[in-house]
């Protein structure tokens, strides 16, 4: 072997390997005979179901009377309302959230498997279920809301803050499972360094392994921040439907649906230009392939 295939052989080695190169075969498919037909038609059928009604929202979108329909003192009163209260309930889950990542992820303790159960029981409890739940928790007649009530005159049912609440309840799952997951992908021996130069856990946390995990925690934020944005069940449940107070823009898109359909629809392709730019700020870390 030359020296200069020896130089390719170790650059490749370091580099994880030769790659392999991926071969199209007729048909379409990848080292096969095509995609199977069995396959290729509920998989389009899955496609259809999920962009068809995406795509009708678009057709039949009022787009002459759009500017109308968003400057209204309603809808953005909505709007302000849902940004605000949206990102109090990301910043609650950040200040709780990437803590408690970090003991599931680094700490080991009895029953640490039940612990993450229980904080990521909101992903699949519906809406509704959470927002019964937090009435008998905080409610002025609750387990904990009643103390608040006598001791500090503190009510959080049916207000702004019970809005911040509800959505912090549903949204800081998605947090808590994106922060802990790059924290086991993050190297552990930086923080265990750190330690041994003298830096407390905490320091260590903060001045190493915060800057390590920092896009993991931006990623989280922003799916905290997406869901809370859309939250309705657990909203109009905890803290009702009042203008100017907590009705925010999925509970105005509910109300307008009654009343005035176009204006619901306008409303709606609001939250969906969020959407989409959410998953497109989120494109290098949830849609990329190979």
């Amino acid at each position: 072997m030359s020296p200069t295939d020896k130089a390719a052989a170790a650059s490749e080695t370091l580099r994880g390997g030769p790659r392999r190169r991926r071969v199209r075969m007729p048909g379409g498919g990848r080292g096969g005979r095509g995609v199977p037909l069995p396959l290729l038609v509920p998989a389009l059928t899955g496609v259809a179901f999920l962009t068809v009604p995406l795509v009708a929202l678009l057709v039949r979108a009022p787009w002459r009377g759009m500017p109308e329909q968003l400057t209204g003192a309603a809808v953005w009163q909505a709007l302000r309302l849902s940004l605000l209260c949206a990102t109090a309930a990301t910043a609650v889950s950040l200040v709780i959230g990437v803590p408690l990542a970090w003991l599931l992820a680094r700490v080991e303790f009895p029953g640490r498997g039940l612990v993450r159960a229980l904080v990521t029981l909101p992903l699949v409890l519906p809406p509704v279920v959470g927002g019964v739940a937090l009435l008998m928790a905080l409610g002025r007649n609750g387990v904990v809301g009643k103390w608040l009530d006598a001791w500090f005159g503190i009510t959080l049912p049916f207000t702004t803050a019970g809005v911040v609440v509800a959505e912090a309840f549903v949204a800081m799952p998605f947090l808590v499972i994106s922060v802990e997951g790059t924290l086991r992908a993050a190297d552990p021996r930086y923080e265990e360094a750190a330690t041994t130069l003298g830096a407390s856990r905490f320091t260590a946390f903060r001045r190493v392994t915060l800057p390590l995990i920092a896009p993991g925690v931006a990623a989280g934020a922003v799916l905290a921040w997406a869901r809370a944005l859309g939250e309705f069940g657990a909203t109009i449940t905890f803290a009702g439907n009042f203008p100017g107070r907590t009705q925010t823009m999925p509970l105005a898109v509910y109300l307008a649906l009654q009343s005035d359909p176009e204006a619901a629809i306008a409303l709606s392709l609001v939250l969906l230009a969020v959407s989409v730019a959410v998953l497109a700020g989120l494109r290098d870390r949830w849609m990329a392939a190979g």
